[in-house]
C-alpha cells in the first residue's frame, strides 16, 4: 500500500492489516487483529451473531476483555472486520464468462450475464454458511480487502458492457440487495417452522390445503385458481436443500438479471456499437 501509514486510519490498518510498527517494548504480543477476528466469526458460525461479543471472544483466547482493544476498536469494528473475514474471496467471474462466451459463440451479453450470475451465487453460498452475515448493518460501502475484491470482480463482469459507472454500481447493488433478501428469507421461514418439524415443502403443502378451505373464487378468484393449479403441492422433498438451486432463488436472480439486461442493452444502443479491436 503506497499511502503514508500516518494518513491512514487505524480501523482501516487492521482492516488491510496493515503491519504496526515495533513497539521497542519486548516481545511481541500474542494477540494479532487476524486472531481475534477469526474467533468472532467462529463464535458467531456457532451461536449466532449475539454470541460474537468482545467479551465472549475474550474468554475464548482465555484474556482479559481490555486486551482486545489494542486490535479491535469497538463492537462496531469488530463486525466490520467480521464481515470482511467471512466474505472471504470472489469468484472468477472473468473465468465464468470466458466460459460462456466458448459456448454462446462469443455472445457478448452471456458474458457478463454469466459473471455475475456467478458472483451472486457465490455470495449466496457464502451467506449460507454464515447466516449471520446478512444480518450485519451495512454503514456504508465497501471497505475491506475482501469486500474490495468483490466489488472488482462484480465491475469486471460488466466491464464489457457500456453501462457507465454509476449504472455498473447501481447493477451490483440491486443484485447483491437480492441475494442478501433471499438468504435473509430463507432464514424466517425457517425460523417460522421451527417449532412445526416441517420442512419448508411439507409447510407449503399444508398452507396451500388449509388456506383452500377458506379461499373462494367469488372473493379472491386469483387466490383460488393459485392454490387449486398445484403450485404449492409441486416441490419435492429436498426441494429446497440447496440453498442455490431451489426455485424461488434462481426465479429471481433470472428476473433480477433480465432488469440489468435491459439497463446493459439501452446502454448499447445510445454509444452504438463498439469497434472491432
Amino acid at each position: 500500500m503506497s499511502a503514508d501509514r500516518d494518513e491512514v486510519p487505524a480501523e482501516l490498518v487492521r482492516l488491510w492489516r496493515l503491519p504496526a510498527p515495533a513497539s521497542g517494548l519486548g516481545r511481541p504480543a500474542a494477540l494479532d487483529t487476524e486472531r481475534v477476528v477469526r474467533t468472532g466469526v467462529e463464535l458467531a458460525d456457532r451461536d449466532g451473531l449475539p454470541g460474537a461479543t468482545l467479551p465472549r471472544i475474550a474468554k475464548e483466547l482465555g484474556v482479559s476483555p481490555m486486551s482486545l482493544y489494542r486490535h479491535v476498536g469497538s463492537k462496531d469494528e469488530l463486525l466490520v472486520l467480521m464481515r470482511d473475514l467471512a466474505l472471504g474471496s470472489p469468484p472468477d467471474t472473468a473465468t465464468a464468462a470466458g466460459t460462456a462466451a466458448g459456448a454462446a459463440a462469443g455472445a457478448a451479453a452471456e458474458k457478463w450475464r454469466a459473471g455475475l450470475r456467478q458472483w451472486a451465487v457465490a455470495q449466496r453460498l457464502v451467506n449460507h454458511h454464515h447466516p449471520w452475515l446478512p444480518r450485519l448493518p451495512i454503514a456504508g460501502p465497501p471497505t475491506g480487502p475482501h469486500e474490495i475484491a468483490w466489488m472488482e470482480a462484480g465491475l469486471g463482469a460488466l466491464s464489457g458492457t457500456e453501462l457507465d459507472w454509476a449504472a455498473k454500481v447501481g447493477s451490483l447493488t440491486l443484485l447483491s440487495g437480492y441475494v442478501r433478501h433471499a438468504s435473509l428469507l430463507v432464514q424466517e421461514h425457517a425460523q417460522g417452522r421451527s417449532g412445526t418439524g416441517l420442512s419448508q415443502e411439507e409447510a407449503e403443502r399444508a398452507y396451500a390445503r388449509s388456506l383452500a378451505r377458506l379461499i373462494t373464487p367469488e372473493r379472491f378468484p386469483q387466490m383460488a385458481l393459485l392454490l387449486s393449479s398445484g403450485t404449492f403441492e409441486a416441490a419435492p422433498d429436498g426441494a429446497y436443500d440447496d440453498p442455490v438451486s431451489d426455485h424461488d432463488f434462481v426465479f429471481g436472480l433470472e428476473c433480477v438479471l433480465d432488469g440489468i439486461a435491459v439497463a446493459v442493452d439501452r446502454a448499447r444502443t445510445a454509444t452504438g456499437p463498439r469497434p472491432t479491436p
